[in-house]
């Protein structure tokens, strides 16, 4: 997966979510999981500008966030730091981890696992999440529920249209059209199984209701090694 599709984008990344609002979404969810399974140190493998990452090192685990763009990157280095317990690699989701101490926890949210550039990329970077985290330890993944759409996605692919208009100089816009694989909790079953996860349930949103195909806004993964 290349970090090229956000290299320019940093700012209108950060600018399209109410992180306040998200985040004050999402804690429940991650506290109570991560109580569950006693995390104490977290893999964040698509982190972008470290909202996540910054939030559970504020909780006082240690926390290693991971990003395919080195612009992402910077930014969550210049705004947070690298305090003791937080560290920041470049690095994409299908990569091995940078360190052989394995983590509790590895998250992957946001919907970053279905940029993948295809399906045998999403199994492996899933075997890069379970190998990460110890006996026991637990694996979150995040994406958007395609299915719900009326037309679904197109064949086993959605898109997202991103128009950047800068009306402050002369009217100039920027469009590009992301692709987005459509995953179906099934298969995403059959990946963590095959990469040694012990169990999976799936989600539909953070308040731990049901994932429905139909319905759910988010498919979110919980899965055990």
């Amino acid at each position: 997966m290349s970090g090229k599709l956000f290299e320019d984008l940093t700012d209108v990344y950060e600018a399209l979510v109410d992180w306040p609002r998200r985040l004050a979404r999402e804690e429940p969810f991650y506290r109570h999981w991560f109580e569950r399974c006693h995390v104490r140190r977290v893999l964040d493998t698509a982190c972008g500008t470290g909202q996540h990452a910054a939030m559970f090192h504020r909780w006082g685990l240690a926390v290693e966030g991971a990003d395919v763009s080195a612009a992402m990157i910077e930014r969550a280095r210049s705004r947070y730091g690298e305090p003791h317990g937080l560290q920041w690699a470049v690095r994409s989701f299908d990569h091995p981890g940078s360190t052989n101490e394995l983590f509790d926890a590895a998250i992957c949210t946001g919907n970053s696992l279905a940029l993948a550039s295809d399906r045998p990329t999403v199994q492996r970077a899933l075997q890069q999440m379970l190998d990460a985290v110890r006996p026991g330890g637990l694996v979150v993944v995040h994406l958007l529920n395609l299915w719900r759409l009326p037309d679904g996605p197109c064949g086993r692919q959605g898109f997202v249209d991103l128009v950047v208009a800068d009306l402050a100089a002369a009217p100039e816009m920027e469009a590009e059209s992301v692709p987005l694989l459509g995953l179906e909790a099934d298969e995403l079953e059959q990946m963590v199984r095959a990469a040694g996860a012990s169990r999976g349930e799936f989600f539909g949103g953070y308040q731990d209701e049901p994932y429905d195909r139909q319905t759910s806004v988010d498919l979110i993964l919980v899965a055990r090694k």
